[in-house]
């Protein structure tokens, strides 16, 4: 079966030339334009073509910054509050004929793919297609390629298999280090606070217990932290006025005046609490 190619104007060349034919009578000429087509030679050549996953790609797996190793030129700058790419992308084997590490092999698709492309800031990109391009073969580039791509593709391939059962063991793993390190906070604060750290530390436990809410915090106790730290968030003065009382029976010795104060200032600071806490 005969297979047409379907061509667009600016795939095409068009010339016309007249030619003088006879005509029918034998004693005259008829004028007609001859036109000859064939196919633009310029508009023809592979064009640079890459597909928005190959771009989205690159910008994901570039890790934020040029391939070239140890380069800290980032992919994005900020001019003027808007974000300009700041590096090129550039192929491990030549896109045309006749470049730096052109491969006949491989096919113009291949060439516009992501496994040829890298992100290298403007002079790196000269440096591996300039004079000493001999010193930056394919395997080297691709070397690159594979150390820079290598952690993010590896943590995208664990997503296609990740399970709501997996998701809920990362988050409670999650949780449990967050929980490891507020202990030593929770420490410092008891110098000062002990009862209140107490009573943190008893609600943590309680919030954290799987034989309670299961592995993991549940949605109701998160949403419950969150409400509890908006209310803390305006307890600022309060929460200085049971600091000082602290401080006052740090230092208490055999004084029972000093005593009598510290019982007062207690007192001040419960009162204050108890009026954030009920809006009083």
């Amino acid at each position: 079966m005969l297979s047409l190619r379907r061509y667009t104007a600016a795939d095409l060349v068009f010339q016309t030339y007249p030619i003088r034919v006879p005509s029918v009578e034998g004693n005259r000429y008829c004028q007609l334009t001859f036109c000859q087509i064939w196919e633009n030679s310029v508009s023809s050549k592979p064009h640079r073509s890459y597909t928005n996953a190959t771009l989205a790609a690159l910008m994901t797996l570039a890790r934020g910054g040029c391939y070239w190793p140890d380069c800290n030129v980032p992919i994005i700058r900020m001019i003027d509050g808007e974000p300009v790419l700041n590096l090129d992308i550039a192929h491990v084997r030549a896109f045309e004929e006749g470049g730096k590490r052109f491969d006949p092999t491989w096919s113009v698709k291949e060439r516009n793919g992501f496994a040829n492309l890298i992100l290298l800031c403007t002079p790196h990109h000269k440096v591996i297609d300039g004079p000493r391009s001999n010193l930056y073969p394919t395997r080297v580039l691709l070397a690159w390629k594979i150390a820079r791509e290598a952690d993010g593709l590896d943590a995208l391939e664990g997503l296609g298999d990740l399970s709501k059962a997996d998701l809920g063991v990362m988050i409670a793993d999650a949780q449990n280090e967050f929980l490891d390190r507020l202990g030593p906070a929770l420490d410092e604060f008891a110098k000062t606070a002990p009862e209140l750290a107490s009573l943190l530390r008893t609600v943590i436990n309680e919030l954290t217990d799987p034989r309670v809410h299961g592995f993991g915090i549940s949605e109701d106790a998160l949403w419950a932290l969150n409400d509890s730290a908006h209310a803390l968030a305006h307890l600022q003065d309060s929460a200085s006025m049971l600091a000082d009382a602290a401080n006052s029976l740090e230092h208490l010795g055999d004084s029972a005046l000093m005593l009598k104060q510290a019982a007062i200032e207690v007192q001040s600071a419960a009162n204050a609490l108890s009026d954030a806490r009920y809006g009083g």
